[in-house]
């Protein structure tokens, strides 16, 4: 597959290590410096030039491309050169980068014409509750802007069968809102049906709202709940995504952020949340609201180094 790309950050340097190998890449570029490297380490075809011009993307030769990526930090910009693909090269897909999730939400409206739109921040934010919120799940996928979960439980050979454990389905107290999709018992994949029986052992493979998933979780650990404290330390987009999403998911979240001026800004997008005007790397103020007693923290800071002066 033919890819063209523009971005040569972090973001498209990630991108390029994972699908180089099967794919043949042309990166757009405007720092010189970041192309050069990128030739230097991948091999790859370069184009020194602002993806949102139409002579640019022509020269680099985007007519050609079956897949068009544009992920620089500029979100207006990643969209303009989405929009003048299609013109370009109308059989190839598009997706584009953002950070504001307004744009998404337009996205979603069909009021973009881009094939996919995805935001990095609001993935940051999904892989972070799956990591902390679903005590029990061996794996779990999000949908439709965190509404939506599946999630494969590893029912405990131990647990107690109970409600749900160990009763037809029929017959069981499943959580609303949800629904199984599947049971795996000694590798075989059972449908499952009124009769069957979700057995001690078992893996379950489940799909629902975040409060059914967190209800079944509680179920399959055996009445462990999901995390319930969380600070977050960095109220840039990242941190603010995902605030937002442990809010949804019933987290009492507090966020420490230094700048006052969008200290309130955050407290007034989030009003469930409790925001704190701090460093993060004050001793005292650490001692003061007792950060040490919660139960996670997740470090959405820009500098490295207050990342770790803070953990």
């Amino acid at each position: 597959m033919k890819i063209f790309m523009v971005g040569a950050g972090q973001v498209g340097t990630t991108i390029l290590e994972a699908l180089r190998g099967e794919h043949e890449f042309t990166v757009v570029d405007r720092d010189h410096e970041r192309l050069a490297e990128l030739v230097q380490n991948y091999g790859v075809a370069v184009v020194e030039g602002d993806g949102t011009s139409r002579r640019v993307l022509k020269q680099g030769g985007v007519a050609e491309a079956d897949l068009f990526i544009s992920c620089t930090s500029r979100d207006e910009a990643n969209l303009i050169a989405c929009l003048l693909t299609r013109r370009l090269a109308p059989s190839a897909k598009t997706i584009a980068r953002v950070s504001n999730e307004e744009y998404l939400e337009i996205w979603r409206d069909h009021a973009l014409d881009v094939d996919f739109v995805v935001s990095s921040e609001l993935e940051a934010a999904h892989a972070v509750s799956r990591i902390i919120g679903i005590p029990a799940a061996r794996q779990t996928d999000v949908f439709a802007d965190g509404q939506v979960q599946m999630v494969e439980f590893e029912v405990p050979p131990e647990i107690t069968p109970g409600a749900v454990i160990g009763r037809r389905l029929r017959e069981s107290a499943i959580p609303y809102d949800s629904r199984v999709v599947s049971v795996i018992r000694a590798g075989k994949r059972i449908v499952p049906r009124g009769d069957e029986r979700i057995e001690p052992g078992d893996r379950a493979v489940v799909v629902g709202s975040p409060k059914a998933i967190n209800l079944w979780s509680a179920i399959v650990a055996g009445g462990e709940q999901r995390t319930g404290d969380v600070v977050v330390f960095g109220g840039g987009r990242t941190g603010v995504a995902i605030a937002r999403v442990l809010l949804s998911q019933g987290c009492r979240v507090r966020i420490v952020e230094a700048d006052a001026r969008r200290a309130h800004q955050i407290a007034e997008l989030l009003p469930r949340a409790r925001v704190l005007m701090a460093t993060g790397m004050n001793p005292d103020f650490l001692d003061r609201e007792q950060i040490g007693l919660t139960e996670v923290a997740v470090f959405a800071m820009r500098e490295d180094t207050k990342i770790h002066y803070a953990a």
